[in-house]
């Protein structure tokens, strides 16, 4: 699935970017390539889209003020949070949701870095959506036929440290199913299905780093994908780790 070479390289002088803005003004100096893949951090997209709200704005309701007093948190936020959730997994020690377009993370991947004080950035309502129109957005400027996947950054169960995750995938399939080809030895695999759109926002994310750099966007160049609709995250019949989160919550 790779080729011999691979290339990642960050869009410079990307400024701050405001509601209204489109994204796509900023690749006007790249010499984008057939093929290539248009990586975008999950905070600009929300910028452009106006998702960043006043924590003032925010009514906190009973529930809100409990998991508030429970977390030492601001009320707004929790409820700001509880807006964005389609279902809360564990209130405490920290509060960990499922968000509305299907990711589990913790406060439905609500962002107070990266915005003035006294806001907060919401995700994209759907970050697939967000990435289908930024590629059709590219394909009638740049005539160019590219796929763009668009990243938010998550802590992992089990290991230290955060790292860039696909959230939002528009022309490229975020797995590749190795099911049922055969290993170095002929063996066949079984359940291989390798997240290929994490790891691709992993390895950007390492060019956009976390602080006041100001690359929010990259290109990558070199890695060949499918193009198939496929779901990357699991649904809550196959998610034996929330099954027994909900059950250690009932439990208690």
């Amino acid at each position: 699935m790779i080729r011999l070479k691979t290339e990642a390289y960050t869009v410079k002088n990307v400024p701050f970017v405001k509601q209204g803005d489109d994204l796509t003004d900023f690749l006007r100096d790249e010499d984008l390539h057939e093929g290539d893949i248009v990586v975008i951090a999950s905070t600009v997209v929300s910028k452009a889209e106006g998702l960043a709200r006043r924590l003032d704005s925010f009514i906190p309701s009973d529930r809100a003020h409990k998991i508030a007093a429970g977390l030492n948190e601001d009320p707004r936020f929790i409820e700001a949070v509880l807006g964005q959730s389609a279902e809360i997994l564990i209130e405490k020690p920290f509060l960990l949701v499922e968000s509305k377009f299907g990711q589990v993370c913790v406060n439905a991947g609500l962002d107070r870095s990266n915005v003035e004080e006294g806001f907060v950035l919401l995700l994209p309502d759907d970050p697939s959506k967000s990435a289908q129109q930024i590629r059709a957005r590219i394909s009638e400027r740049y005539c160019k036929n590219v796929s763009v996947v668009i990243t938010d950054t998550c802590g992992r169960s089990f290991r230290e440290g955060q790292t860039g995750v696909g959230i939002g995938f528009a022309g490229i399939s975020p797995m590749k199913d190795w099911r049922g080809m055969k290993d170095l030895e002929g063996k066949a695999l079984e359940i291989t299905n390798e997240g290929v759109g994490d790891e691709i926002a992993g390895l950007a994310n390492l060019m956009m780093g976390e602080g006041a750099g100001g690359t929010p966007i990259v290109i990558v160049r070199g890695i060949t994908y499918e193009d198939r609709v496929c779901q990357v995250f699991r649904s809550k019949e196959t998610d034996v780790i929330r099954k027994y989160i909900k059950e250690a919550n009932t439990q208690q």
